[in-house]
């Protein structure tokens, strides 16, 4: 078997390789040599060059695994390599230690106002009474993000002495306490920590989370570090709040562009910067490189890796039945996180009617633990490590069967309860290929979990369902097509409104103001 190195791969992993394999190292190949290369290839790895789209996936006719040495996979056609039955591997915990010493590095800069005191000793200068510091010992550390850097991060500060508070809405109060970590919303956070590090992925919801409003809650003697991803801060209101000195000072080894695209944040003496280096050490690209060569030959030796990032391969006739319900889990994990409020503390999944019959329900189950839980995770999570990961945050899985399907041959219901309220969904195909989401909450309605959706809970009374859609016409927001469902007449009922453009935050607002609205939500599948 042979297998194509297309990257600059660390050499114990190269010689792991080839003690089993044919090895072919291709670092730097062009385009065409790289199709022309992998064209017999059993195996290829990369690092986060070359990309591997579906343009050269397609040339390799004997490809049965892909590795990538590190975190993420964006330049790997990851969809296409599953339909071609390749599985994807990387190396999620590799840099695991490695990022967290460097987050706790910048910790330690800050408190002791090492660079700058370096860079004075260098220009021949001893002003020692410049450069006061302040011990960690006793301070608060504030941990956004309790993913497996962000939990490292706070071991560490536990080792220095610090109190560790935390946000994380999806991990349990139980586990935190077991950890000895007190569990808060992100304000009570930003109020409480001396010291604020961030370990978030950038989504729609956290992109800009520190901004503005952040910077005014936070101690003016407090201190930000960012060594997770750029745009989690906004760097134009972190200027602001350095030069007015709302905050002590902050730490970036991630930007919104990189190199940063305003190099005037870097002017200030409070502020102190690495060009992206969290990962960067020996042992990090070693590991990553180990671990993601001892997955591809378990995989060519016919044996389950241990990071696989797509699912498993299935034969053709099972996915065929399956795909359309891997797709209505998918959607209806999504479609439901961005119902929730509060902390997931049990997700609930219960096959009806034929689907109780079926063997992979827990593919299926975890499927919907993946979608929801990916968007809030800075991890790699994918339906083999999904349940894993959800039982580790502390968050009970239930897989049920139920012979009753209503009014369908098969239903999927799927209940998400948090520590504020609990959400049931119930979904189908249609004709063997149409989602649908055919009830919320015990209100009967009919939606395709696509697109951008408007659901309102109102009073069931003349006149509301008008002055909403006035309400949007003012926003210039058009109605597609609305659903309404209700249990009895004169009581609650649910709309659901599909909406032909992103539903704003002011929309929103001016929604939940209108007379007899008792809640608006906007999604986004």
């Amino acid at each position: 078997m042979k297998v194509l190195l297309a990257s600059n791969i660390h050499p114990a992993a190269i010689e792991m390789l080839k003690e089993k394999v044919e090895v072919v190292e291709a670092a730097g190949a062009s385009f065409e040599e790289l199709i022309e290369m992998i064209s017999d290839a059993d195996g290829v790895m990369v690092r986060s060059k070359p990309k591997l789209t579906k343009d050269v996936l397609e040339h390799a006719k004997h490809l049965k695994v892909i590795g990538r040495a590190g975190v993420g996979v964006d330049n790997i056609d990851v969809d296409y390599a599953t339909k071609r039955g390749v599985i994807v591997v990387n190396a999620p915990e590799a840099s695991t230690t490695t990022v967290a010493e460097h987050a706790f590095g910048m910790i330690l800069s800050l408190a002791r106002k090492i660079p700058q005191a370096v860079a004075n000793v260098k220009r021949g200068r001893w002003d020692k009474k410049k450069f006061m510091g302040t011990e960690l010992r006793g301070k608060t550390l504030g941990v956004v993000g309790l993913g497996r850097i962000g939990s490292r991060v706070a071991e560490m500060g536990r080792a220095f002495g610090m109190d560790i508070i935390a946000y994380d809405p999806y991990l349990s109060q139980e586990t935190a306490q077991k950890r000895g970590i007190e569990l808060l919303d992100i304000d009570e956070v930003l109020k409480k920590a001396d010291f604020v590090t961030l370990h978030l992925p950038r989504t729609e919801k956290t992109a800009g989370i520190i901004g503005n409003h952040a910077f005014k809650i936070m101690k003016n003697t407090a201190y930000l570090v960012n060594c997770a991803r750029g745009g989690i801060v906004d760097e134009s209101a972190l200027k602001e709040a350095l030069s007015k000195g709302e905050i002590a000072g902050a730490a970036l080894d991630v930007f919104e562009a990189e190199p940063p695209a305003d190099s005037s944040i870097l002017d200030f003496d409070s502020l102190i910067a690495t060009p992206h280096l969290g990962a960067s050490t020996v042992e990090a690209q070693e590991n990553a490189s180990v671990t993601t060569a001892r997955d591809i030959l378990a995989v060519l030796s016919g044996e389950a890796p241990k990071n696989p990032v797509n699912m498993p391969v299935f034969a053709p006739d099972v996915m065929e039945r399956l795909n359309p319900y891997i797709g209505l889990c998918e959607n209806m994990g999504k479609f439901a996180i961005q119902l929730t409020s509060g902390r997931v503390e049990s997700v609930e999944v219960v096959y009806c009617g034929s689907l109780r019959d079926l063997k992979e329900k827990g593919l299926l189950t975890k499927t919907v633990l993946k979608s929801l839980l990916s968007p809030i995770l800075l991890s790699t999570i994918n339906i083999v490590n999904s349940e894993l990961i959800a039982r580790d945050r502390g968050i009970k899985v239930i897989q049920g069967e139920r012979e009753d399907a209503e009014d369908f041959a098969s239903m999927i219901i799927l209940t998400v309860k948090s520590d504020e309220a609990s959400l049931e969904l119930k979904g189908v195909v249609l004709g063997g290929m149409h989602q649908k989401i055919v009830g919320i909450d015990g209100y009967s309605l009919e939606i395709v979990p696509s697109g951008n959706i408007l659901l309102v809970k109102n009073e069931d009374r003349p006149g509301i369902i008008g002055s909403i859609a006035t309400t949007l016409g003012r926003h210039g927001i058009n109605i597609g097509s609305m659903q309404a469902g209700r249990k009895k007449l004169g009581d609650t009922q649910i709309m659901a409104l599909t909406m032909d453009q992103e539903i704003s935050e002011e929309a929103l607002t001016a929604l939940s103001l209108v007379d007899g609205v008792l809640s608006v939500k906007a999604t986004k599948n």
